[in-house]
């Protein structure tokens, strides 16, 4: 879009240009070389339709019950993962013998 130019006897020349990246609308003050007003673009749809939108409120919430019950099961489940992995650290303890006091950076100067 090519940039227009207006001119008035009491206001100082501006020039409408559309931003290439956003598609708003920039008035800028051609004496001063700042922006006099923003008009930003027009927001596009997210749905095109109100069935759309229904729709992937239907799929959110399906998503949702799933991620809910996947929580409430490995709720279920905790105990005995955390048993398991206590009675592993156990036997790794066990099998290794303790060596005593650990070196400290400062005990090898």
């Amino acid at each position: 879009m090519s940039p227009k130019v207006s001119a008035t006897p009491n206001a100082p020349a501006t020039i409408d240009v559309a931003c290439p990246e956003c598609g708003a609308s920039l008035k800028i003050d051609v004496a001063t070389a700042s922006v006099i007003s923003h008009t930003p673009a027009p927001r596009k749809r997210t749905f095109e339709d109100m069935e759309a939108a229904a729709q992937h409120m239907r799929d959110q919430d399906v998503r949702r019950e799933s991620l809910f019950r996947q929580g409430v099961d490995a709720e279920k489940n905790k105990e005995d993962v955390l048993a398991k992995k206590f009675a592993e650290a156990m036997r790794k303890a066990k099998e290794t013998p303790d060596t005593g006091k650990p070196l400290r950076d400062f005990d090898l100067d």
